[in-house]
Formats: C-alpha cells, sequence, structure tokens
C-alpha cells in the first residue's frame, strides 16, 4: 500500500484488482469435455426426433396421400382426446397402468416382508423372485401366451383337467384365457413381470431401517402389526411412492404384451398400441405423431415427481450419514 500526501492529509490509493486465475475454469472444461460426445449423440438420437415429431403433429398428413399434406395447428391434439377410439385407448391406459402398479406393489411388499427374514435358502428364493423381471419383455408376453393362456396345451386348462380329474368332474370349463378375459391377461402378466421390481424396491427400504428403534419398540410390547403399521409403514411410504412412480413410468408406454397377447384387440389396445395402430395401419403422420406427443408429456410429468421423491430420498440417507 503507498501513502500520499496532500496539504498535511493522509490517503491510502485504493489496491489494483487482482485479476483470478483461470484454472478452475479450465478444470471445469476439462472435467465436462469427455461428456460433450455423449451429450450430442443423445441430443441426436432424443431430442432431435423428438422435435421432428411435434413439427409433425402440426400437420394433416396422410402418406398414401402426400400431397393433400397441409398444417392443421393444434387439432390433431383436440382429436387425440375427441376420437372414440384414441380416448378408449387412454382410458384403457389408464386403468391398465393403475391395475399393474397396485397390485404390483402390494404383492411386492408382502414379498419384500418375507424376504425382511431370515431362514434357509432365501438367497436361492429372492433369486427366483427376481427371474421374471430379468426376461425379455416380448419373451415374457410370448411364455403367458402360449405357455399359460392356450386352451389346448396351456398350463391353466391342463392345470383345470387335473383337478377336474382329481376330483371327478368329468366336464370341467376350458377358458379361452385371452379371448374371454383379455385385459386381465394382460394385466396378469405385467404383474408377474413387474413384482420383482416392487419387491426390490420396498426390500431396500426394509433394510435400511433403524435396528434399534425396532428392538425398542418390542421391548415396548409393541406387536408385529402395530411395528408395521405405526413404523414400517411410515418408513416405506418414500419407496412405495417411487415404485409406483417408476412402475407408472414404463407401464404406461408398454407395447409388448399389448401387442404380443392380444395384438389390440377386444378393447385392449392402449395408447401406444393405438399410436403404432394410426403410424403404421392408418398412416395418418399427424394424428399419430400428436397421440404419440401427448404420451411422452404423460410420461415425463410422471418422471418428475419421481425424481423429485428420489432427490428427497437421497437427501434422508445423506442427513443419517
Amino acid at each position: 500500500m503507498t501513502i500520499t500526501a496532500t496539504r498535511g492529509t493522509t490517503t491510502a490509493s485504493p489496491k489494483a484488482p487482482v485479476k483470478k486465475p483461470d484454472g478452475g475454469r479450465r478444470r471445469a472444461w476439462a472435467t465436462r469435455a469427455p461428456l460433450l460426445p455423449a451429450l450430442v449423440f443423445l441430443i441426436a438420437v432424443t431430442q432431435l426426433p423428438f422435435v421432428a415429431t411435434l413439427v409433425i403433429s402440426l400437420f394433416d398428413w396422410n402418406s398414401l396421400k402426400p400431397e393433400k399434406r397441409h398444417f392443421t395447428g393444434l387439432s390433431n391434439y383436440a382429436s387425440v382426446f375427441t376420437d372414440e377410439a384414441l380416448r378408449e385407448s387412454v382410458v384403457t391406459t389408464v386403468v391398465l397402468t393403475a391395475t399393474v402398479v397396485l397390485v404390483s406393489v402390494a404383492l411386492g411388499l408382502v414379498f419384500a416382508l418375507l424376504l425382511d427374514r431370515a431362514f434357509f435358502g432365501r438367497g436361492f428364493v429372492r433369486t427366483l423372485l427376481i427371474t421374471p423381471f430379468l426376461l425379455v419383455p416380448v419373451s415374457a408376453a410370448l411364455l403367458w401366451k402360449h405357455a399359460l393362456y392356450n386352451p389346448e396345451y396351456g398350463l391353466f386348462n391342463g392345470a383345470l383337467t387335473w383337478f377336474g380329474e382329481l376330483f371327478g368332474i368329468e366336464s370341467i370349463a376350458q377358458p379361452e384365457w385371452t379371448s374371454e378375459m383379455p385385459l386381465i391377461a394382460i394385466e396378469a402378466s405385467l404383474v408377474w413381470q413387474w413384482t420383482p421390481f416392487m419387491m426390490l424396491i420396498l426390500l431396500a427400504g426394509l433394510q435400511s431401517r433403524p435396528a434399534e428403534i425396532i428392538e425398542a419398540a418390542r421391548l415396548d410390547g409393541a406387536g408385529p402389526w402395530q411395528i408395521f403399521r405405526h413404523l414400517t409403514l411410515p418408513h416405506l411410504r418414500r419407496y412405495l411412492e417411487l415404485g409406483v412412480l417408476l412402475g407408472s413410468v414404463y407401464i404406461v408406454q408398454n407395447f409388448d404384451a399389448v401387442f404380443t397377447i392380444t395384438s389390440g384387440g377386444l378393447g385392449t389396445a392402449n395408447l401406444p398400441y393405438t399410436v403404432y395402430e394410426t403410424f403404421y395401419r392408418a398412416h395418418e403422420y399427424g394424428l399419430a405423431s400428436a397421440a404419440g406427443v401427448v404420451v411422452v408429456i404423460g410420461t415425463i410429468i410422471i418422471a418428475t415427481f419421481a425424481l423429485r421423491v428420489v432427490s428427497s430420498l437421497f437427501r434422508e440417507e445423506a442427513s443419517r450419514a
């Protein structure tokens, strides 16, 4: 610091601004640079097609009559919610998603509670229960359609025949599962495949319970039902929300089971299958694109809630640590 004297007064000259080194900025760019190719690839394969879908959804575009293509604005979106077939597919999607998610969460909770106990062969049983979730969705749907639902050689009708012979019933009903109860047939296959996913999430929540609190409740005389109702269930609330939201994200856009088991017939066409029918069978590119955008927006809304639940779980775990 330099001191200057002027007419008996002493003043201090201000410091010259010090430039901060660019090392921190360079290090930040150095860590981000390897991610740029992945970011560019992600934008190219996801965002650009979505932008193209948005543009196409604003046109009345039938591929069989390309010369009559013209801009229609938001009329395709109005058709999504007013067309009877599309409206029914939206209702079917909601019913299918809600049924599969709720039943899968309930069964997953039961299996998670059982696997939280120590018993011989628990690891082997857990592996068997996880197996359905590891199957390719089309393979799982084909398994249910042919090995279980087939009226001639399927396991279900075979079990009914064996049951009838065992109890002396000569003529027992042999139902056509996929034609008499088509939506339930699809829901059963999806519940079978998604219950292990819910079980894993809830089992992780059960194993994160503070053991000392459970032991203190037992010493105070709390029974199993009281511990489950007042301690276990409140602790699992976030995990239940996470399972419901993640399951909804995936099941709302399920296509494989509907296409494989019923081919969208008998009132089982959900919105993704209707988009497929509109695009590839009716060749209505604009209307199909609008319906696809509706599915994407609905999935994004559900995924946003799921991410919030995940972040809250991470914050809770960090606060405990």
